[in-house]
């Protein structure tokens, strides 16, 4: 059991489970199962008054007239069921909050894990899986606590009161009586031990079918514009078929193993029934020991049929605390540096790229002995086909990805030497893709620094050119943007993206691609914006149309993670070779072939 147990006590540990309140649900459980286990004493004590009468046990105790000890057992039984349903409230309460408790605290630990990953790491695992594991597998997890633990705690507290009982009044019925738990026990750790492998078997096909449900459902845009709508059904229609199967098989074992727990039953009741009715006839055991022994022999043996469905709640449980104790064990790529990196030091400090080499996994690399120089104040675009390696600098600068040789140096340390926080709180990022949150235009661009007032968001809103377009809106700024922002235009996204760059005031800002899907005329408006916020601070613009990057303080451009042509765009032009070739074909000089 200790094999078995261990990634319950793990993930309980992991979700800082209240130590008190799992003992005293646990005390709950068991006194409550004590009381219920009580009435069939009291039938055996009321069958031994009706026999008896004088010579009945309470009348040892000294209730002589048999009435008054009909009595007593009437107010006894009050208590009794009072007593247990009391304990049964406490018990659900308890245990129902502590699985709410442990679901809350484990979705929050295993989504701020997987917000400490680098970018590459979720190059490598499915979005649709990870949420599988944050809502399937937690909720997986809070269905055993919420039922099966006390299942568990109640049956194991039925054999030991039960047995206890049988021995003190006979001791060889109480031998055949348990005789079929260990058979059942047998069974069930047998049956656990196969449920398991298919459980996991379910928690992996899940996961593999929400994360194309994710992914459909993120490029449905995709899916209609092509028109492959039936193809996607059948995809999802395979998985989803590989999932029921997986089900299926595992329902098929589970729903095996309560007939063959009746039988065993069976045979102890029988056991009971006859032994101990042959020992009453012969007078050797009491009425009414004898109907406690029948009535105990079925509470100590009936609730071992539920084991079949306590441990397919427990073996789901499993089988998803190992696919979140998998995923919490796996370390971060990002290891924290020691130092803060100060604004006022930042905003005057150069980038420094000396000998960077990279290769993305399973690919040539990208950058060998990568050399070159920001000065700190400058804005620098880059250029360069696609594929070159521009967006993959900016990542670095972020520590989204990490570079396999070499260093890259802010002010005095190299930037694997600050802490993440504080390198990218230095750090203003608007990206190609923007990605808005389903509340307000307010509390989107105020996401840049959360403590900013509604008068600084406006002005930044003003800074960069989203002002008019928001107060045209009917509710102007407490506009709901939507998922992704789906309410609102490319640009409109993009100004609302670089007005929060703006509210951040960070020493550096990357554009990376900002304006590559919008309008010239919007573009423009851009333009104008990326001019005045850049102006005192360091900025890097990426960009595949030169127009953004035409007015930048030195321009690189790139070619298979080598710079190949650096300077000012008049001179870049003037040099007539890659820039000059690219800078044709955007102005309509040349078409390329």
């Amino acid at each position: 059991m200790q094999t078995v147990d261990k990634p319950l006590r793990s993930i309980l540990g992991k979700s800082d489970a209240p130590k008190n309140k799992i003992r005293l649900a646990i005390l709950c459980s068991i006194l409550n199962k004590i009381w219920d286990l009580a009435p069939p004493l009291l039938i055996g004590v009321a069958v031994d008054v009706v026999v008896q009468k004088e010579d009945s046990l309470l009348a040892h105790w000294g209730i002589i007239d048999p009435w008054n000890q009909l009595i007593v057992l009437a107010v006894a039984t009050f208590v009794i069921w009072g007593l247990e349903s009391l304990f049964e409230y406490f018990y659900a309460v308890l245990w129902r909050n502590l699985a709410q408790t442990v679901q809350h605290n484990l979705r929050l630990t295993t989504f701020d894990h997987v917000q400490n990953q680098s970018m590459a790491w979720f190059d490598d695992h499915q979005k649709g899986d990870l949420l599988a594991i944050m809502n399937d597998d937690v909720n997986q997890l809070e269905r055993f606590l919420d039922k099966g633990a006390n299942d568990l705690l109640q049956v194991t507290t039925t054999v030991i009161v039960v047995g206890a009982v049988f021995i003190y009044l006979s001791w060889e019925i109480a031998l055949f009586a348990v005789l079929p738990i260990p058979v059942i026990l047998w069974g069930s750790f047998l049956y656990q031990k196969k449920l398991e492998v298919r459980y996991q078997d379910v928690r992996a096909t899940a996961g593999q079918l929400n994360a194309l449900l994710e992914n459909d459902l993120t490029g449905m845009a995709t899916i209609q514009s092509f028109t492959n709508e039936t193809e996607e059904l059948r995809r999802v229609q395979e998985l989803s078929e590989k999932y029921k199967e997986a089900n299926r098989s595992a329902i098929r074992l589970s729903a095996a193993f309560v007939p063959l727990i009746r039988m065993a039953i069976l045979a102890g009741f029988t056991a009971t029934l006859l032994l101990g009715g042959r020992l009453a006839l012969q007078g050797v055991l009491a009425v009414g020991a004898y109907s406690v022994l029948v009535f105990m022999t079925q509470r100590l043996l009936w609730p071992l049929t539920r084991l079949g469905e306590t441990f397919d709640l427990y073996q789901r449980a499993m089988a998803s605390s190992k696919r979140i104790l998998t995923l919490l064990n796996e370390p971060s790529a990002i290891v924290d540096g020691e130092h803060e990196l100060q604004h006022k030091i930042a905003s005057k400090a150069s980038l420094v790229f000396e000998d960077v080499g990279f290769a993305y996994p399973e690919r040539s690399a990208l950058f060998e002995r990568f050399n070159v120089e920001i000065q700190a104040g400058t804005t620098v675009g880059i250029v360069g086909s696609t594929g070159s390696g521009k967006t993959t600098l900016t990542r670095f600068l972020l520590r989204f990805v990490e570079p396999i040789s070499g260093s890259i140096k802010w002010g005095t340390h190299d930037i694997q030497g600050y802490t993440v926080d504080s390198l990218r709180e230095s750090i203003a990022l608007v990206s190609q893709h923007v990605t808005l949150f389903p509340t307000s235009i307010l509390e989107n661009i105020r996401y840049g620094r959360n403590d900013a007032t509604d008068e600084e968001v406006k002005e930044a809103a003003h800074t960069a050119e989203a002002l008019e377009f928001i107060e045209d809106l009917p509710m102007q700024w407490e506009t709901f943007v939507g998922e992704g922002g789906y309410r609102l235009s490319g640009g409109q996204r993009q100004r609302i993206a670089i007005a929060r760059a703006v509210l951040k005031d960070a020493p550096l800002l990357i554009l990376d691609e900002a304006t590559s899907a919008v309008d010239n005329e919007t573009e423009a408006a851009l333009q104008r914006s990326i001019a005045r916020i850049s102006k005192n601070r360091t900025t890097i613009i990426v960009a595949h149309r030169l127009s953004t990057v035409r007015h930048s303080d030195s321009i690189l451009v790139l070619e298979n993670g080598e710079i190949i042509e650096q300077g000012k765009h008049e001179d870049l032009v003037a040099l007539n070779g890659r820039y000059k070739a690219l800078w044709s074909v955007q102005m309509g000089e040349k078409i390329a072939v």
